[in-house]
């Protein structure tokens, strides 16, 4: 976890945004919408999203739109964005810090920066990153026990049994999705559960309204002698 002064990033970053004449409002949406995320992960320097997540935060409809914006703050060196290409793991973002009353980036531990015009050059070291990278995948791959899923579950408002029912599946074969491909983020895989489980509700209730209606409806010559 890093060290994040919350008021002077985001007044950091603001500074940046008004000097980069390239960012339009939907970048800024979009960067809200990750730093908010970076917050709940607790300023972790790596930390995995949900694409529909972030596009539901940042008010983004269109995934046209959404992977040209995250490309762009990452090229603009405002991310770093490292995708998945797997619906069922989720993408890396890494966030620099704009801490600075000049607004430039700063970025610790195995990181060089020039700037030119207020904006953060990085260069990063592969190698150290990738360990790092690796060690956080390693911490995700599974939860500890199922009281964290059960945290988790409570935490996005979903009841207890749904968490033991996505623990068990998933304990059963191993935390492998579809029990081959190996989980890489468990949360992300826990909010695709819950995704596809309201999915299968609202088609449950759909199919209720509708026999329901099918039971009410009458014919023109209906004898009204018989019982119903």
């Amino acid at each position: 976890m890093q060290n994040v002064n919350y008021i002077k990033h985001l007044k950091g970053v603001f500074i940046q945004f008004s000097k980069d004449n390239r960012l339009n409002p939907t970048h800024i949406s979009l960067y809200m919408a990750l730093f908010q995320l970076w917050n709940i992960n607790r300023f972790e320097e790596v930390f995995f999203i949900n694409r529909e997540e972030v596009m539901r935060f940042s008010k983004i409809g269109s995934k046209s739109t959404y992977h040209k914006c995250i490309k762009e703050l990452s090229h603009w060196k405002y991310i770093i964005y490292y995708p998945s290409h797997n619906p069922y793991k989720g993408s890396k973002i890494k966030m620099f810090k704009f801490e600075t009353s000049t607004g430039q980036a700063l970025v610790h531990n195995n990181t060089n920066i020039e700037t030119s015009s207020g904006q953060a050059l990085v260069s990063i070291n592969k190698h150290i990153q990738t360990n790092r990278n690796n060690k956080n995948i390693n911490k995700l791959d599974q939860p500890k026990n199922e009281k964290i899923v059960i945290d988790f579950f409570k935490k996005e408002k979903w009841p207890i049994i749904e968490a033991q029912k996505f623990f068990n599946h998933y304990q059963g074969i191993g935390w492998k999705v579809g029990g081959k491909t190996k989980i890489v983020n468990w949360q992300a895989t826990a909010k695709n559960w819950m995704i596809k489980a309201e999915e299968i509700k609202n088609k449950e209730t759909q199919k209720s309204v509708s026999q329901n209606q099918d039971n009410l409806k009458t014919s023109k010559n209906k004898n009204y002698n018989e019982p119903l």
